[in-house]
């Protein structure tokens, strides 16, 4: 049980930092594009009270968690955006989809260099080390950040509405196109848990995070 608490709380802090930061960057992106409702709403802010989604950040990570996933995943409270308020219409969509991923892989990359920082002083430093009780957790949070954050923008990038993947390409893609994905978003979701209950999401998701993975770690 205790070992379950020690796990959980190494766990929480770079699973909030990753959710949060995903959706500030939506809300930063937007309102330089023209589009304020994030901000008006007091949601560009890394208060985490503003930003948790009950299931999303605390309920499914907490059931991944306890069941030893493969994966963790989760969400926060999506940061509002008013479409039509963006200057340069369905472009600047797909840019503000992009913000979250591109977030992400930002975090990914600098706990990437907090984990190589540390790795010589965990691995090499005697049990007694009077600074090995803070690096070794900062050490394993650095590496689940990394894993983290790269399984959040990897399955964001999915081009299924209403993931930021789907956004970039109704963005970018011609009209038609773009409706017809719009027409199919409520069953985005449902689509992703049926990728990930069919093991499908092995042969999707799981190839990307290795490559990330090995290029980072």
């Amino acid at each position: 049980m205790l070992n379950t608490i020690v796990i959980a709380a190494l766990y929480v802090v770079p699973l909030l930092f990753a959710v949060i930061l995903h959706e500030v960057a939506h809300g930063w992106v937007a309102e330089k594009l023209g589009d304020p409702t994030a901000r008006l709403l007091g949601r560009i802010t890394l208060n985490p009270l503003v930003h948790i989604d009950p299931i999303g950040t605390i309920v499914l990570p907490g059931i991944l968690l306890l069941t030893n996933s493969p994966f963790l995943f989760g969400w926060a409270k999506p940061v509002p955006v008013n479409f039509a308020n963006l200057r340069g219409g369905r472009k600047d969509m797909a840019m503000v989809g992009l913000a979250g991923p591109l977030s992400n892989f930002a975090l990914a990359a600098i706990s990437s260099v907090i984990f190589h920082l540390t790795f010589s002083h965990v691995s090499g430093s005697g049990a007694l080390s009077p600074l090995l009780w803070i690096t070794e957790p900062i050490h394993a949070m650095a590496r689940i950040s990394v894993e983290f954050n790269l399984v959040l923008m990897v399955v964001n990038l999915l081009p299924i509405l209403p993931l930021d993947g789907g956004r970039i390409v109704a963005g970018l893609a011609p009209l038609r196109f773009a409706v017809a994905m719009q027409r199919i978003e409520g069953f985005g979701m449902l689509i992703v848990l049926l990728l990930i209950a069919s093991g499908a999401w092995s042969y999707i998701v799981s190839p990307v995070i290795g490559f990330f993975w090995h290029f980072l770690m």
